[in-house]
């Protein structure tokens, strides 16, 4: 792009925003690292934000990757708003925190409660994982509680197959870990992994204990497991489980993580508000407004041209014509030029202008120059304002000819040199 008239082309300003940008994105990035950071150190075992061993990543990383809609939620009030026939709710290692809850705060645990209950009836199914406390719905005629009376103990790790009527073919035995309950199941659970009875003796007999189990409620299902080992990024990676992972999901499309049972709790903030209706896109344009005002505001969109100082020395002795040229470079039109100099007069010099606009002979040469074409209208408008501002000077008290003006010069040149 350049400009008409002078040879000299305008670039864009491309420097202004590219920094504003570069340091909006390095100082955002950099917040959300720290934010992932902190969330991935500070979340309890079981998180799905958690990339060591001790946490679930991998797992809902390998559903994401598989075609399943991943929803790691850190509000627990979005559970209502997911489609219940088409999602599939997992609350992995909820039993250290509720346990605790359920002491203090009861009001939670109820709210917990009827939030489950709700997805349950619309047709969601559930995947309760570990947990510690004892949560009873008597509407839907079910319970979940943990039997800790009889905890497995034994000298390394420990595999169980699953129940073949119950599960699909080709699921992979589940892995426990040391010191972990059962599950206390009736006769409206269906047991899916379970270790047998044994029964050697009186004194050595060892009951069927069932580590997962599910169930109908309401319009939904719930699936309930004593432990989380399984399903833990060290199990995960050496020994996973395709056929009981798609199983637990029974081919549903979307996956809801419950996050705030790990202390993930999203305050009702701005971000709140923005996940809550879906404002994301409303929040990038507001950025992209801001950084175009803070663009706007820090510089002109167009460099302006380097000034040349000879020019600007030169411009203060530029004839009228050369004058004229730069005026009509400008947006006003031919016709104006001789108008548009006027107003320009009469606003710096009002006595001058109204005295040339009342005078019989400069006025009638006024309204002459109005018609003529722009240079030429601009030369006797110069000329106006010459003469208004010498019969000014003439007419003021005290005033006196310069020394060398030709008028005195005739008064001091002898007659008879004047004609020679």
């Amino acid at each position: 792009m350049s400009e008409s008239g002078t040879g000299r082309s305008l670039a864009l300003n491309w420097r202004g925003p590219l920094i504003a940008a570069g340091i909006f994105a390095a100082a955002f990035a950099l917040l959300l690292v720290m934010a992932h950071q902190n969330e991935s150190n500070t979340t309890d075992m079981g998180s799905s934000v958690r990339e060591d061993p001790y946490g679930t990543s991998l797992l809902f990383d390998s559903y994401a990757r598989a075609g399943y809609q991943v929803k790691r939620s850190e509000d627990e009030d979005s559970l209502a708003d997911q489609d219940a026939t088409k999602t599939t709710a997992f609350f992995v290692g909820h039993g250290s925190g509720f346990a605790e809850i359920e002491r203090q705060n009861s009001q939670a645990a109820n709210k917990f409660l009827q939030r489950l209950e709700d997805f349950l009836a619309r047709g969601g199914r559930a995947v309760l994982i570990e947990h510690l406390g004892d949560l009873e719905s008597k509407s839907q005629g079910w319970e979940v509680e943990n039997d800790w009376s009889h905890k497995h103990k034994n000298s390394g790790p420990t595999w169980i197959e699953p129940d073949p009527s119950a599960m699909p073919a080709g699921s992979e035995p589940m892995y426990l870990r040391l010191d972990i309950p059962s599950l206390k199941t009736n006769s409206g659970w269906t047991s899916l992994y379970s270790t047998p009875a044994k029964s050697g003796g009186e004194k050595t007999e060892t009951p069927a204990r069932v580590y997962m189990a599910m169930r109908k409620c309401g319009n939904g299902e719930l699936i309930a497991v004593s432990q989380q080992s399984f399903l833990l990024n060290e199990t995960v990676k050496s020994h996973p489980n395709p056929v009981l992972l798609d199983f637990l999901t029974a081919g549903r499309s979307e996956i809801w993580v419950d996050e705030t049972l790990h202390g993930l709790q999203q305050d009702k903030g701005v971000l709140w508000l923005v996940r809550r209706y879906r404002l994301q896109l409303a929040l990038m344009l507001f950025w992209a407004a801001l950084l175009a005002l803070l663009w706007s505001l820090s510089g002109d969109l167009m460099r302006r041209p380097v000034r040349d100082q000879i020019a600007q020395v030169m411009r203060n002795g530029e004839s009228p014509g050369t004058a004229a040229r730069r005026l009509l470079q400008r947006s006003v039109t031919a016709e104006s030029v001789v108008m548009e100099c006027w107003d320009q007069f009469r606003r710096r010099g009002p006595q001058d202008a109204q005295a040339i606009s009342a005078d019989p002979a400069l006025g009638k040469r006024l309204r002459t120059a109005f018609k003529l074409p722009p240079l030429a209208g601009y030369r006797e408008l110069s000329q106006l304002i010459a003469e208004r501002r010498a019969s000014a000077k003439a007419m003021a008290p005290g005033w006196r000819r310069p020394v060398g003006s030709p008028e005195n010069l005739e008064k001091t040149i002898p007659k008879e040199e004047r004609f020679s």
